[in-house]
């Protein structure tokens, strides 16, 4: 026999309760597009449980305040930008394939995602301690990305000398590059991904391609 309530009706079944880590994915998606639209300090807590359709006290439980909770959006960001470019270089490629691979991967990503990028590169840069040292951290692991392909594009070519302990500050300057750029493209949105990756591996690979070489430019030559 099926249960009954008082009135004689059969109750409506019981919401299947989600695993955690759905729970977690809707809370961190909602909280991103309210930061990204609102700003860290505008934003709510009540604004992201009405866009998740989950409680303020569950988000509390799920994942703390609202500091830890933007905390984890970066994380959660930084991390999927840097899974989105590593899954599509390939070591057994050219240098120069893989630099385009990565360099692709990127600005789709921000063409695609673009509430994540606001939150990883305007509101958690903008915000200071303690976000700054997530920051840090994911833009920590692009330059070592970028500087082992570098590593590995002049132990190819032979030019030992270029790959020991030089690529590091040549990835960050790339990897700033690539920021100014996506920044700009906000600003610009009618361009597309591929438009964007072309003008960063002209700014940068002409230049890469030449050091990788063993052909750097010297101040002396212009003497």
């Amino acid at each position: 026999m099926t249960k009954k309530d008082v009135a004689g009706e059969t109750p409506p079944p019981r919401a299947k309760r989600l695993p955690r880590a759905v729970r977690e994915r809707q809370i961190l998606d909602a909280a991103v597009r309210v930061f990204s639209e609102r700003g860290y300090h505008a934003a709510s807590m009540d604004e992201v449980s009405d866009v998740a359709g989950i409680s303020k006290p569950m988000i509390y439980a799920y994942l703390g305040s609202k500091e830890e909770l933007f905390a984890a959006c970066i994380q959660r960001e930084a991390t999927r930008l840097m899974e989105s470019i590593g899954g599509v270089v390939d070591v057994e490629l050219d240098p120069e394939e893989q630099l385009w691979r990565g360099v692709l991967a990127f600005f789709t990503f921000v063409g695609e995602n673009r509430d994540s990028w606001q939150v990883l590169h305007r509101q958690a840069g903008s915000q200071g301690a303690p976000f700054a040292a997530e920051l840090a951290e994911g833009r920590r692991r692009a330059v070592a990305m970028i500087s082992a392909l570098l590593d590995r594009a002049a132990s190819r070519e032979g030019v030992g000398a270029f790959a020991e302990g030089r690529t590091e500050p040549l990835a960050a300057a790339l990897t700033g590059a690539g920021e100014a750029l996506a920044e700009w493209w906000l600003e610009h949105p009618e361009e597309t991904p591929k438009a964007m990756a072309r003008r960063l591996m002209n700014l940068s690979w002409m230049g890469f391609g030449n050091l990788v070489l063993g052909r750097a430019w010297h101040p002396d030559k212009t003497a």
